[in-house]
């Protein structure tokens, strides 16, 4: 098997940018195919199995492209539909929730830790679960942020607004004495700087996607599967709707422009 196949990689829509941005960042030579399922985001207010039909269905698009590991950059899939993938795809899958806890865990001193997120994933108590395994004596405080996933595609990350809201879902946390908080939404990182104000700068910000790309490259170096090329890398973007507005938007999260973005057909809301 070629080392040069693509790193596959999907989240319910655009926030999983943030992930491919930090797996760009790690691993520089990587291949990457990336689909976001805009025509049925969000995935977070979904029932568990419509979240598992669509998990299935993403992954079999990501297959079309012999991907040789496949990232779920999707917070909500990576709590109930990981099982899913892990099944239909025969290749390393890694999630950004166990990754999320493990860093979560290695930061935190106090064992207080903090965990934001859709309510779909807050819900489904995922990073509880997974924190606990990983430190049975870590208290986990978690708190649903619905707001932030608008405030984050509208690029409204330095408005009084903004700000005013974060202050609203994190004085709960705050109040708990929290020292380690992950950011349970791909979306999440781009306010990063607005919560960081709000918490006075006093609490290790956790971003799941980035622990998620350490956790890839440490999986393609076990399983000899690094591509060893220094040319640089194709990233391709797939959609189920609204190509030009995915370009649009997504090159907050990206962190510059994408290029071309293709419609995958035959999926509809």
């Amino acid at each position: 098997m070629s080392n040069s196949r693509p790193i596959g990689v999907f989240d319910s829509g655009i926030g999983g940018l943030t992930v491919v941005r930090a797996l760009q960042t790690r691993l520089p030579h990587e291949n990457i195919v990336y689909f976001g399922d805009t025509a049925r985001v969000p995935y977070g207010p979904k029932s568990a199995q419509v979240v598992r039909e669509y998990a299935a269905q993403d992954t079999d698009i990501l297959l079309e492209h012999n991907v040789k590991l496949i990232v779920i950059a999707c917070n909500t899939v990576s709590a109930v539909g990981l099982d899913v993938v892990q099944k239909r795809a025969k290749v390393p899958v890694v999630g950004v929730i166990f990754p999320g806890a493990e860093a979560a865990v290695r930061a935190s001193h106090k064992k207080r830790i903090g965990v934001i997120g859709t309510v779909g994933t807050v819900n489904s108590q995922a990073y509880v679960h997974a924190i606990r395994q990983l430190d049975p004596n870590a208290q986990v405080f978690s708190q649903a942020c619905p707001l932030f996933v608008p405030l984050a595609e509208e690029g409204w990350t330095d408005r009084k607004a903004t700000e005013l809201i974060a202050r609203e879902y994190l004085f709960p946390l705050t109040l708990e004495k929290i020292d380690t908080l992950v950011l349970g939404c791909t979306h999440y990182p781009i306010l990063r700087s607005v919560i960081d104000t709000v918490l006075q700068k006093s609490v290790t910000l956790i971003d799941s996607g980035e622990a998620a790309a350490l956790t890839v490259e440490e999986t393609l170096a076990e399983q000899g599967l690094r591509n060893e090329s220094t040319l640089k890398a194709n990233v391709q973007f797939f959609v189920s709707d609204i190509p030009h507005k995915f370009a649009e938007v997504g090159e907050r999260f990206f962190g510059r422009k994408l290029g071309r973005v293709h419609r995958v057909a035959g999926i509809s809301a």
